[in-house]
């Protein structure tokens, strides 16, 4: 059974039309925008289940728009598509309240068990991240938390 509505936020058309195409099949309404004032503006009219959003949209710094979102719609689960795999961009974004972190060059493979993830209220991270965070850091769990 396909879930509700899903907004996908990201600047860079391929990007949309093959992540448009993973979520039409577990979404019932999948909208598109490509920057984060056309994001704010559809999260607002569409009370959407999801937003899966680019961390680099225009007029964007960072996580701000994971903070608008979350402070706007603190019950809304947010999964950023990045191409950053660093540890201070991924903390930054749970922090500031994203539901999961998934690299664009894996999103093929990461982005339906992110969503199942997410929509189960469990946090999400693409398993390359968690493999850099434990490097660095030694105490990473894996891909859910």
């Amino acid at each position: 059974m396909k879930q509700g509505k899903v907004i996908l936020a990201d600047i860079h058309q391929n990007m949309l039309g093959g992540v448009r195409n993973l979520l039409e099949s577990m979404f019932e309404e999948v909208f598109m925008v490509a920057d984060e004032a056309s994001l704010i503006e559809a999260a607002k009219k569409l009370s959407p289940d999801l937003i899966v959003a680019d961390l680099s949209l225009p007029v964007s710094k960072d996580v701000n728009v994971v903070r608008r979102l979350k402070k706007t719609y603190p019950g809304i689960k947010l999964i950023i598509l990045s191409i950053h795999d660093e540890g201070t961009a991924v903390g930054e974004c749970l922090v500031a309240g994203a539901s999961g972190f998934v690299l664009k060059r894996t999103a093929v493979n990461d982005l339906i068990p992110a969503i199942e993830t997410v929509m189960k209220g469990e946090i999400y991270m693409s398993p390359s991240v968690v493999q850099t965070s434990k490097n660095f850091s030694g105490d990473a769990k894996g891909e859910k938390t």
